[in-house]
């Protein structure tokens, strides 16, 4: 079985700086930290609110992880704007996801069914260009045909209604959307997409998340850049990679 992946979310590094409006802490030394941890590639999404990341951010990031050989992944919103810029720094890849400016996070999946006309000139144009494009949805058939249908090469599953179960302690829900995004993962591997996940995952989901064996890349970011006021960002993404290794090789054992 492939090696899992780990794409870690710096966003709210930014987040913490422009609290106080400095230069510190800065998020590309963060991802430098991430990357020397295990960390496969970068994830930073350029919200059209400019909330944390910034445009600086995205030019040195792009910068940074061309250097290192690693890959950025761009999320953003289905905009000009934002594929104006996702076409001007040719990132690795591009997951295209909802957003509205007055939700505290993303809330859910991109509907990319209903935005299909949309939604589908954006993905031809990216993907011309060289970038690799990915629709972050929710584990339903219909949106990964529809993320197919728009000429996306990943699918990126949305596993934040899964870890809120979990730490809710509503087992028999979690267990009905483990089993949702179990499903989706193989439907998608079925149409020829390749398989991410993502969103509120911690130490203690990831483990399930990590053993569907469809899955190649989770991206991670708020529950390790949380972790990292008590030990550390280096100490958390290496625990969070363990977790993810030890998840992985019971699936092959």
């Amino acid at each position: 079985m492939s090696k899992l992946r780990l794409g870690v979310n710096i966003d709210h590094v930014a987040t913490v700086r422009n609290a106080r409006g400095e230069s510190y802490p800065d998020p590309v030394r963060a991802a430098e930290l991430a990357l020397a941890a295990g960390a496969d590639g970068i994830t930073a999404h350029l919200r059209e609110d400019r909330r944390h990341i910034s445009d600086a951010d995205i030019d040195a990031l792009a910068a940074t992880c061309r250097r290192r050989g690693r890959p950025l992944n761009f999320e953003c919103a289905v905009t000009p704007e934002m594929e104006a810029i996702a076409l001007a720094h040719r990132p690795h890849a591009a997951c295209l996801v909802p957003e509205r400016r007055e939700e505290v996070t993303t809330e859910g999946g991109l509907d990319v069914a209903r935005g299909h006309n949309v939604i589908a000139p954006v993905v031809q144009r990216l993907v011309e260009a060289g970038i690799r494009v990915s629709c972050f949805i929710d584990a339903d058939p219909a949106q990964v045909a529809a993320a197919k249908s728009v000429g996306a090469q990943v699918v990126e599953l949305h596993t934040g209604a899964y870890c809120e179960a979990v730490r809710a302690g509503r087992r028999d829900e979690a267990a009905r959307l483990l089993d949702g995004l179990k499903a989706a993962a193989a439907e998608a591997v079925r149409l020829g997409l390749e398989v991410h996940a993502g969103h509120g995952i911690d130490y203690e989901t990831v483990g399930p998340v990590a053993a569907i064996p469809q899955v190649m890349e989770l991206n991670i970011g708020h529950f390790l850049i949380g972790e990292a006021i008590f030990i550390g960002l280096g100490p958390a993404i290496q625990r969070m990679r363990a977790l993810m290794d030890e998840a992985r090789r019971q699936v092959a054992a």
